[in-house]
């Protein structure tokens, strides 16, 4: 058996998060048009590249991107925390750090006893205060979540199986790339924290640990069916363990792209979001671009399918198979870039 090289470079770290972001962008101004109206709008070729806001003059990013960002937040703050204290606490720091993104959207914590969060450097980012269609959901949760009490798998917070806290995950993979069994038990645990549904809650696992097995330097379809068996290894599974079966196996069918992902769902739920990305993932495993492209051609949750793509192909591929104005006009490119080399430093550190 070959030994692994890992994908532990800047290029494939800033891959990772730049991809993502860029399909959450490419993606986000359709986000809630149907197939048809994508192409009335935007003509017969429809979407080929990032929108970009006149106001700005970049691609603007979603409130998906945003908690990305905040999650890396909360992981390097733990890990900072750990190398002083000895003791590791990721779900908690990454908590506190989706309550300074609570602050960002709403302008207060849950709790008065969090105010001590607004010194956080992040917080100077102005662009991360922009209210671009949170989930209400996620609000809820988290302002909901007083005196350092906040959703866990034992403690279900709602009912919730959105997407939203497995577009997040990813960091975590990256953070975690030696141990993908872990990488899935934080990411569950952090999706837990806004998501009460187990179908809201396994997707970013394994969301997490595929991103780690992928930086570890595995083929793709094998990192998918090494992240698959992680899956499959945890109660009440089953559903999204299809969903991402059923992805898998329609990748070689011969029929039209939009009618494999309309059959696959809408995205707007964790499962189905995660499927759809996999697929468009593992349909063009060598050109992002046609990846991102085929993503938000649909009728559903075109953004964080496209995100999730990104962030497969991202950490895959490396951000030099990225266009280089896609990532120039990027909204907050210049944060992501510097996320990903303190998340590349963190692993440096570990040695």
């Amino acid at each position: 058996m070959n030994e692994l090289t890992p994908k532990t470079s800047k290029d494939y770290y800033r891959g990772c998060l730049l991809g993502g972001a860029i399909g959450d962008a490419i993606g986000y101004p359709v986000e809630f048009l149907s197939l048809a109206e994508i192409y009335e709008q935007y003509g017969p070729s429809g979407v080929r590249e990032p929108i970009i806001d006149q106001a700005s003059g970049k691609a603007l990013l979603s409130d998906d991107t945003q908690m990305a960002i905040f999650t890396i937040d909360g992981l390097v703050w733990a890990d900072s925390k750990a190398k002083r204290k000895g003791i590791y606490a990721y779900v908690p720091c990454i908590f506190y750090s989706y309550q300074k993104w609570l602050y960002t959207q709403t302008g207060s914590f849950a709790d008065k006893k969090y105010e001590f969060l607004l010194k956080g450097e992040i917080l100077r980012w102005e662009e991360l205060f922009a209210r671009r269609t949170p989930g209400e959901n996620i609000l809820a949760a988290l302002a909901g979540s007083i005196k350092g009490k906040y959703g866990s798998l034992r403690n279900r917070i709602n009912n919730s199986k959105g997407y939203g806290a497995t577009v997040r995950s990813a960091p975590i993979g990256l953070y975690f790339w030696r141990e993908p069994r872990k990488a899935f038990q934080i990411g569950s645990e952090t999706a837990a924290l806004t998501h009460g549904h187990i179908d809201g809650i396994l997707p970013a696992g394994f969301f997490a640990s595929l991103i780690a097995l992928i930086i570890q330097g595995q083929p793709l379809d094998l990192a998918v069916m090494e992240a698959l068996a992680i899956l499959k290894r945890y109660k009440n599974s089953e559903t999204t363990y299809k969903a991402i079966r059923q992805a898998v196996e329609a990748v070689t069918e011969d029929r039209p792209e939009a009618e494999i992902i309309e059959a696959i769902g809408e995205g707007w739920v964790a499962e189905e979001a995660m499927a759809m990305g996999i697929y468009c993932a593992l349909r063009h495993p060598k050109d992002i671009q046609a990846a991102l492209l085929t993503a938000i051609h649909q009728g559903g949750n075109s953004n964080g399918v496209a995100a999730i793509t990104g962030y497969i192909l991202g950490a895959y591929l490396g951000s030099l198979e990225i266009p280089y104005t896609w990532i120039r006009d990027l909204e907050l490119s210049s944060l992501l870039i510097n996320a990903a080399d303190r998340l590349l430093e963190i692993q440096s550190d570990k040695k």
